[in-house]
């Protein structure tokens, strides 16, 4: 094993050993390979039971032969077992299309009944219903999980329009298209996503946060080469959005309800809502880890650790909606710890 424990001298204890424990093949294989940089045969053999015995293989047992979760379809609902929201949960757990063919088949069967040749990621059989929290957390989930589909680009540089507001259409008809690109509609009113800068109706037509958090994630998944101007544009838009305000606080704008949501500050696994600590995570994975912007919210991310080095769950998915349970409220969780711990790699190594 390397040492790179440098790094560690912030913590307020370190929690690695609690991580590596034989009983949670998941999480050990992830700490290995991204806390303590294990060698190449100790990784293979724990990644192997990760596979084998972890989360991952409970989630494959319960997918059809053909690619979807629950039922066919786009697999938005039910949440959070559905084809969507399982792949997402796959591509967290460090699911690859490398390691096991039925998460090929998976990807496959998401892009064929959920995403429009227009490049958008649709709900339930209807244009009109695309949002871009599911744009972001799809692209991710697909670019974590090794898709290499020529697909994915149509559908960041749609993304990409989306915040930006160029070329933003107010109807598309049935495969996603504008009627200034000459296609047949019928045509239907895009409903959520109301205006640029993540501007969303169910946020009351106001900027949403949750949404600009999983687009700059879907975006640091993207090689430099592979952004277009438009999709710099974008990122660029995407991160003055949280860097120009304290986002430890989540004073970025769009709260309804005149206040941040309470979820913010409640550090969860798995991350299907978002988090403060999800917006360090994206940031730093687009290179601004060390931005002095962000300083408040890594002090946040250390705060919140215990004396003996672990971080608590502190917002938790029903334990009836999931395939798997991750940890109980309000105890402490190897899987948010490991979650603050490489973002606090990421930046202070």
């Amino acid at each position: 094993m390397k040492n790179t424990d440098n790094w560690k001298k912030q913590l307020k204890a370190d929690p690695t050993d609690w991580l590596l424990e034989e009983n949670d093949p998941g999480v050990r294989y992830l700490a290995l390979r991204d806390i303590v940089e294990a060698g190449e045969k100790e990784l293979a053999d724990a990644r192997q039971k990760a596979y084998e015995e972890g989360p991952i293989a409970t989630i494959l047992d319960n997918m059809n032969p053909e690619g979807w979760w629950v039922k066919p379809g786009p697999g938005y609902l039910p949440k959070c077992r559905s084809t969507v929201w399982s792949i997402i949960l796959l591509a967290q757990l460090d699911g690859s299309i490398q390691e096991d063919e039925r998460i090929d088949k998976a990807c496959s069967y998401l892009l064929d009944h959920a995403l429009l040749k227009g490049g958008q990621f649709e709900t339930r059989g209807n244009p009109s219903n695309i949002g871009l929290c599911l744009q972001g957390n799809l692209l991710t989930a697909l670019s974590d999980l090794d898709c290499k589909d020529k697909r994915l680009g149509i559908a960041y540089e749609w993304m990409a329009r989306r915040v930006t507001g160029e070329g933003l259409p107010r109807k598309l008809n049935d495969e996603g298209f504008a009627p200034n690109e000459g296609v047949p509609g019928p045509f239907r009113y895009v409903k959520y996503i109301t205006d640029p800068v993540f501007g969303c109706r169910t946020n009351d037509n106001l900027s949403c946060g949750w949404a600009a958090v999983n687009v700059a994630m879907a975006f640091s998944r993207l090689p430099a080469g592979n952004r277009t101007d438009l999709i710099e544009k974008a990122i660029y838009i995407n991160t003055e959005f949280f860097l120009s305000v304290d986002s430890s606080k989540a004073e970025f704008p769009g709260h309804r309800k005149g206040v941040p949501d309470k979820r913010w500050w409640q550090f969860g696994f798995p991350a299907f809502g978002n988090d403060v600590l999800k917006i360090a995570e994206a940031l730093t994975d687009l290179g601004y880890g060390n931005d002095p912007r962000l300083a408040n919210t890594f002090d946040l991310i250390r705060e919140k650790q215990h004396e003996d080095g672990k971080w608590l769950m502190e917002f938790a998915v029903p334990k009836n909606k999931m395939w798997v349970q991750f940890g109980q409220e309000g105890e402490q969780n190897k899987w948010v710890t490991l979650r603050a711990l490489r973002v606090l790699k990421q930046v202070y190594s």
